[in-house]
């Protein structure tokens, strides 16, 4: 459970990524506890492999993700803003927080070698992009997963922010009311 005093610490650094970095932020306040639980139930822990998350923020969704009994050297970060990713490195012992665009993930993970991820998270505000540019966001994602893998994105929209590629669904596997604004999961899997 996150002690108070980090919670404030991770909150004043939302903020000023807030205020820094508009665009990359999707609401006014971090995701709550509720939102990451909804999304840590669609991964399955016994299922191996790496498990990414892009736009962790101040790592509400990664403590539920590690909650739901995925280890700590199995969880990578990607974090955009250099003081959250400097937070979450000193506040998620073991997990594996790089500094980088998660729009250019070529890029941002190819000093590391790595197998297909089991799941990907995003908490990336893609509602705040162009259609064209999520669309390569998203199709980039999905080339990451394994097969059979769940791709878990958040969103304050009424419909899935992107169109699955081709050869992949999209269902709402939640509703989370407790969340300000109220939010949508949605999993995208290959067919």
């Amino acid at each position: 459970m996150t002690a108070p005093t980090d919670a404030l610490t991770g909150n004043l650094r939302f903020l000023r990524a807030l205020v820094a970095h508009p665009k990359s932020i999707g609401a006014l306040v971090p995701s709550s506890r509720a939102l990451g639980r909804a999304i840590a139930r669609q991964i399955d822990p016994g299922h191996p492999g790496p498990v990414l998350e892009l736009g962790p923020g101040t790592g509400v969704l990664t403590q539920a993700v590690l909650e739901r009994g995925i280890a700590p050297g199995r969880l990578t970060l990607v974090e955009f803003d250099p003081d959250m990713a400097d937070f979450l490195t000193g506040h998620f012992a073991g997990v594996d927080v790089i500094e980088g665009d998660a729009f250019d993930l070529a890029r941002t993970l190819e000093p590391k070698a790595r197998e297909p991820f089991s799941a990907i998270i995003s908490g990336i505000p893609l509602l705040n992009f162009p259609m064209a540019r999520r669309r390569i966001f998203m199709e980039g994602v999905c080339r990451l997963l394994a097969a059979g893998a769940p791709l878990i994105q958040f969103s304050y929209g009424m419909h899935a922010p992107v169109v699955p590629p081709p050869g992949y669904s999209v269902v709402r596997a939640a509703m989370v009311w407790a969340n300000l604004p109220p939010a949508r999961v949605w999993v995208y899997r290959k067919i």
